[in-house]
């Protein structure tokens, strides 16, 4: 090792100088650290020595990247751990150890993290589940629905909380959509077809009283069955007309569930009007 050059020729101390004899004052124990300042310890070492005082124990974290394999920094835009609860992630298992970490650079996968994250939410019990996500469905939906059932359609279909508006904006309000949304190949529907249906099917869900999801499967599935029609055929125009969204939650008669009678067939008689 060579010399340090403890003083700068402007009087100021060298950082290292400056960083042993302040780590010393603040009582620090632990240095935990990016490995690439590993190269710099034994220097901090001889000064802590020449002063006679206790060396810290090092802890040198291997480097931390994004997907292309570059350094994580706050200027360019990567999260801090604050930043990552902001966005709605759960909070990380207490399972961490430093010496099980690897010594090679470990890539920040933030796809694999919301995989992740969205598995834990599955797997949570449902009572603590509706307990973090009440707040994000109340600030998308301010009608008079059951809360929990919305919760229940989309705890397996969420990463991470914010996710969840963007899941149920539609029970708020209908969106605007296009009538082409009615048109599935695999289900053999088109607008056409679509508007037919919904036609047929909204005297019997007139007469329906009662709206819970199994019951109204059931009358719904005894109609196909009757017309010879497949269960799809049936729910996608159904759906699409609750929802005006080619992806939701739930299926036509759980959305039906949460909306009841009177807004069901208010939106069914949206979507004929629409399709006409």
């Amino acid at each position: 090792l060579d010399d340090m050059i403890l003083n700068k020729s402007d009087g100021f101390p060298t950082y290292n100088f400056a960083n042993v004899i302040d780590d010393h004052l603040m009582g620090i124990t632990h240095v935990v650290r990016g490995n690439e300042y590993l190269s710099s310890a034994p220097k901090y070492n001889r000064l802590y020595e020449a002063f006679g005082w206790e060396v810290p124990v090092y802890v040198h974290c291997p480097l931390i990247t994004d997907e292309n394999h570059k350094k994580l920094s706050k200027r360019c835009g990567h999260s801090s751990y604050e930043d990552l609860i902001d966005q709605g992630f759960e909070e990380l298992v207490e399972a961490f150890d430093y010496r099980n970490m690897s010594k090679s650079p470990a890539v920040f996968d933030t796809v694999k993290l919301k995989w992740m994250n969205g598995e834990y939410l599955k797997a949570m019990d449902f009572d603590r589940f509706y307990e973090l996500a009440e707040p994000y469905i109340k600030e998308t939906v301010t009608k008079d629905y059951d809360l929990k059932k919305i919760a229940a359609l989309v705890k397996t279909r969420i990463e991470i909380f914010p996710d969840i508006a963007e899941q149920i904006d539609f029970f708020e309000e209908m969106p605007e959509y296009d009538n082409e949304l009615y048109r599935h190949k695999k289900m053999k529907t088109d607008p056409e077809k679509g508007l037919a249906l919904l036609k047929e099917v909204y005297p019997l869900l007139e007469e329906q009283e009662d709206y819970s999801n199994d019951a109204l499967f059931e009358m719904l599935k005894g109609f196909a069955e009757e017309k010879g029609y497949k269960i799809g055929y049936v729910m996608w125009p159904l759906r699409t007309a609750v929802s005006g969204k080619q992806n939701t939650p739930g299926g036509a008669t759980e959305l039906m569930e949460v909306f009841g009678k009177e807004e069901s067939l208010r939106r069914i008689s949206a979507g004929i009007e629409k399709l006409s």
